[in-house]
């Protein structure tokens, strides 16, 4: 009964509201450091770009994206998405709804229609805001996001936000949200292009650059709030288990 008062419309809308208005707090009560600080006079002409992030990062991945930005982001279509729909309306960020996924699992997901929506609004001048990973296989790059640069033209930047003060939380992504009263970091990477006609060579060399990107923000973010990322490890023990 609970579960299911918690799935309404009205129920969404009110856990979404309550933590975007969390999030707004997080923001303005932690001392925040850009690195590069200058990344956005750098990507400002470039717009739209792909923002790439781990699992785990979607609650603050919000924090990176300066108001002048138009951005979309990909929300699941089960469980907490809605809500998180929601929250990132607050925030400025609208949503696609649908989730990466392998095989079969991908029209089930909606993967396949979410796609050629964040095509359409990266065309449009959206920025896309996407996790790198699909659910399950942590820190593991899949190829929808190199895909959906390839068909859209678009350089994917790998970054990452963190907080000094934050809740780690023990699931498949280590998924984090920070806390008030902190020091944040926000780490842009370099950006990974490639080419339309690209083949699976250079798509697959893409993807381990993105992997690398993403591995090398993450450590930096951590390293400038004084911390230890908790999901370093993640990809080795997915690896484990699918062996």
């Amino acid at each position: 009964m609970g579960f299911s008062i918690l799935k309404t419309r009205v129920a969404q809308e009110t856990l979404g509201r309550l933590l975007a208005g969390y999030l707004k707090l997080v923001r303005r009560t932690n001392r925040t450091v850009v690195e590069p600080a200058d990344i956005y006079d750098h990507v400002r002409p470039e717009l739209p770009l792909i923002i790439a992030m781990w699992h785990g990062q979607h609650i603050m991945i919000p924090f990176a994206r300066p108001d002048w930005m138009p951005a979309c982001s990909l929300v699941s279509r089960h469980g907490d998405g809605g809500f998180n729909a929601v929250a990132l309306r607050e925030l400025g960020i609208g949503a696609i709804r649908g989730s990466g996924a392998l095989g079969r699992k991908v029209r089930e997901k909606g993967g396949a229609s979410a796609f050629l929506a964040m095509v359409r609004r990266l065309a449009a001048g959206d920025t896309m805001v996407l996790t790198a990973d699909i659910p399950k296989r942590a820190r593991i790059a899949g190829p929808g996001i190199i895909a959906l640069a390839k068909a859209s033209g678009r350089p994917i930047h790998p970054v990452a936000v963190v907080t000094s003060r934050r809740i780690d939380f023990n699931s498949w992504d280590r998924a984090s949200i920070g806390l008030p009263f902190g020091r944040c970091a926000i780490v842009v990477g370099d950006p990974i292009r490639i080419a339309r006609d690209a083949d699976e060579a250079a798509s697959e060399a893409a993807r381990l650059a993105l992997q690398a990107g993403l591995d090398a923000v993450h450590a930096r973010a951590y390293e400038l709030v004084g911390s230890r990322d908790p999901g370093a490890g993640l990809r080795a023990a997915t690896g484990a288990k699918a062996a």
